[in-house]
This record gives C-alpha cells, structure tokens and sequence, in this order.
C-alpha cells in the first residue's frame, strides 16, 4: 500500500510538472525574459517604426524651407481633314493633314517667407520627434514592468504548487497511518475512506493550481512574443527590495517619468499650432521661374499657315499672397488652438495628479506588506512546526484526524497567504520604480 500511493504520487507530479510528453522544460531567468521581450515584443517594436518615422519627418523639405521643381513634358499627334470654300477662287480640299506638337517647361517654385510659419513647422517636427522618442521609452518600461510583474506571478504560482504537494505529503502519510492502525485493529476503515477523501481532495486543488501556473507561463510567453506553448521552468526567486524611499521618488517624479515629460511636449505643440495659426495672417512671398520649349510641326492648310513653329526662353518673378478676408476662419482656428492648448495643459495636470495619487498608493501596499512579511514569515514557521507536531501526534493515536487536517490545512493557507503577501510587495515595488523610471536604470541587459 505504501509502495502504490508513493507511485501514484510521483506519477501525478510527473504528469502535472510535465503537461506534453516530450516537451523539455528551458531554464528562463527573469533578466533572460526582459531581453526576450524587449526584442519581440510587438508593442515595442509597433512604437519603434513610429518613432522612425516621426525622425524621418524631420527635414528642411518637409519643414517648407526647400523650393519645389518640376519638369514636364508633353507630345500630341493630329491628323485632320478640311474643306475651304472661297467666293473668288476655287474650294481647297485636304485629307490626312498631320501634325505633331512637343511642349516641355521646368518650373521652379521658392516660398522664402510664410510668416515664419517654416520656422514654426520645424520646430514642430522636432517636437513630434522627441515626443515619439518618450513613447518609445514609456512603452518599454511599461512592457519592462509588465513582464517583470508576470514572471513573478510564475514564482507565484510554482511556489503554491510547493506548498500543495507539501500538504500532500501529509495527506498520504496520513492515508498509510490509517490504513496500518486498521490492520491491526485500533481503527475503523471510514478513517482510512475520510483520509483518502482529503487526499483526493488536495490532488485535486494542486490540478487546478498547476492550470493556473500553465496559464500564468501563456501570459508571460503572450509578452515576449512568442510561441505560447512553450515550457520553461523560473530561475528567479521573490526578492523584495526593502530600501526604497517615498519622498526621493516623489522628488524625481516630473524629472524621470517619460509620461510627463510626453505631456508636456504635447502642451508645446498646442502653442506652436497656435503660432503657427497667427503666422498665417502675414503675407506669403515667393520666387516663381521656369524654362519652357515648343515645337510644332504641321502641314500647312493654306499659304498663310506656318509648316515648323518653335519657341524657347525663361522667365521668372516674385509672387505675394496677402490674406484680406477668408470668412473669419482664421480667427475660429485661433480660439480652437487656445482651446487645445487650456485642454493639453489640463491634460498635464490630470496626468501629474494620477501618478502622484498612483505612486502613493504604492508605497501604502509596499509598506504594508512589509510588515506583514514579516508577520507572515513568522506565523508560517509556526504552522509548519504545528503540523509537523500534529502528524506526529497522529501517528501515536493522541490526535483525531479532523485536528490533524485543521493543522494541515492552517500550514497551507499560512503559506499561500505569505506567498501572496510576498509577491504583492514586489508588484508595488516595481510599481514605484516603474513610476519613477528606476525600472530600466538598476537592470543589466
């Protein structure tokens, strides 16, 4: 009996830590996990094409300071067939007349004065490029503190995993005691049937908690952008860093955050659009210039029509556009950019008060925690030596077996709840230092 409930044990661990025959596990550590998702992730790599493309955007062409040429050319053929009637001589008839015209012109065209509005448009174009540049960093600290967060949330899951198979192990003790004290006659068998019953009992919660690590591993592999089927077994243990300080990450917060900083370009953008909108009631003035050439040919319907015509030559000048009057629409667009600009100012404050509100909430969980780690660490130390003492007792007829699975029970629910309590005072601390962007700053990739 003893023989076949070790097997079946060690059979059922097999299967659950094993789910795909043939499948090998990977060793992933959680460093080897950041540099995995920060290469594949596919937001990081969607931001990263925007980001090259708001930096390509960033020319003197695209800005309005380059002139504009361009060459053109075109060549017509004709066939015509006429009749001319005279009241003095004879009518002229003539069929299949052809002719053949070339035209071709290069144009140049130079606005050398917008009201600024190039200057103002560069300047924008600068903006937007910095702009995409903090994007790019907040989305990799995001997906930095996303995949950190998960993997942990693999410790988690493996370590309840331990604790059940832990609990287990009493449970089948449990089920041999029973079955010996009713061999040699001081116990009924409904003991050995309630035993097995609470032994069935946890088998069947540590399927449920493997379905849960299962799980957690797809959502790490979803943010490293891969496969989800793949196995791998964690490296890294729940290490909670217990020196961090409310008031100097609060100091550094508009300093270090890419999502203000953001935010504040953004309030830079509504003025250089309102400027940009005051730039357009000044005069524009340009350079025009262009070169042209033409050539005909044609058969002569009379003698006063030329067989060969050609003509060549440039010209050039100034043109100026001065905005009179346009409906007061410029004047519409100058409220809707003040607007905007009172909306992005808003919105910088709004942002500003979330991430203070957000960072104190985090360093209420992480200081929480920290002391009922320690509380939690110590009531597991007892509920371990409570079920080690209970067993014992157990085993000697002194302790009923529905105080023994109390025990049981006690030293499961202590370790799970340090488990929890372990892994949430992580969770804050990645919190804070993703809010303060220390995240990317104390990791060696």
């Amino acid at each position: 009996m003893l023989i076949y409930k070790k097997a079946v044990l060690i059979l059922l661990t097999v299967g659950l830590l094993l789910p795909r025959l043939g499948q090998s596990q990977d060793r992933l550590s959680l460093q080897d996990a950041v540099r995995i998702g920060l290469k594949h992730n596919f937001d990081i790599q969607v931001v990263a094409n925007e980001q090259q493309i708001d930096k390509n955007n960033v020319t003197l062409g695209n800005a309005g300071f380059l002139p504009s040429l361009e060459a053109r050319a075109t060549r017509t053929f004709s066939e015509n067939n006429s009749r001319q009637e005279f009241p003095t001589g004879p009518d002229r008839v003539r069929t299949g007349a052809g002719s053949n015209n070339l035209n071709s012109s290069v144009n140049l065209n130079w606005v050398i004065f917008d009201g600024f509005g190039m200057f103002i448009n560069l300047e924008r174009l600068k903006t937007l490029e910095k702009a995409g540049s903090l994007l790019t960093k907040e989305t990799v600290e995001n997906t930095f503190s996303d995949i950190t967060a998960s993997y942990y949330e693999v410790v988690r899951q493996a370590y309840k995993i331990q604790a059940l198979q832990d609990a287990i192990a009493i449970s089948e003790a449990r089920v041999e005691i029973a079955q010996a004290q009713y061999e040699v006659g001081v116990s009924a068998k409904v003991e050995i049937l309630r035993a097995q019953v609470d032994y069935n009992a946890d088998k069947s919660e540590l399927l449920l908690q493997q379905e849960a690590l299962q799980n957690a591993k797809i959502n790490l592999n979803q943010l490293l952008g891969r496969n989800p089927d793949i196995n791998f077994a964690v490296t890294d243990s729940i290490v909670v860093d217990t020196t961090l300080k409310y008031s100097a990450a609060d100091n550094g917060l508009y300093a270090s955050n890419p999502l203000l900083q953001r935010l504040q370009l953004d309030r830079q953008l509504a003025q250089l659009n309102r400027k940009a909108i005051q730039a357009s009631r000044y005069p524009t003035v340009g350079i025009i210039s262009a070169y042209n050439f033409n050539r005909s040919e044609a058969e002569p319907l009379n003698e006063f029509q030329a067989r060969f015509n050609q003509n060549r030559g440039y010209n050039y000048g100034l043109t100026v556009n001065l905005p009179i009057f346009n409906g007061f629409n410029i004047n519409r667009q100058a409220q809707n950019a003040r607007i905007s600009q009172e909306t992005a100012n808003l919105a910088f404050q709004q942002a500003e008060n979330r991430l203070q509100a957000d960072l104190a909430r985090a360093y209420s969980q992480y200081a929480n925690r920290l002391q009922l780690l320690e509380l939690e660490e110590s009531n597991v130390k007892l509920a371990q030596e409570n079920a080690a003492i209970a067993l014992e007792r157990y085993r000697l007829g002194l302790l009923t077996a529905i105080e023994l699975r109390e025990a049981q029970r006690n030293e499961l629910i202590a370790s799970n709840r340090l488990i929890d309590i372990r892994y949430e005072a992580k969770a804050a601390e990645v919190e804070i230092k993703r809010l303060t962007s220390s995240l990317l700053q104390e990791t060696q990739l």
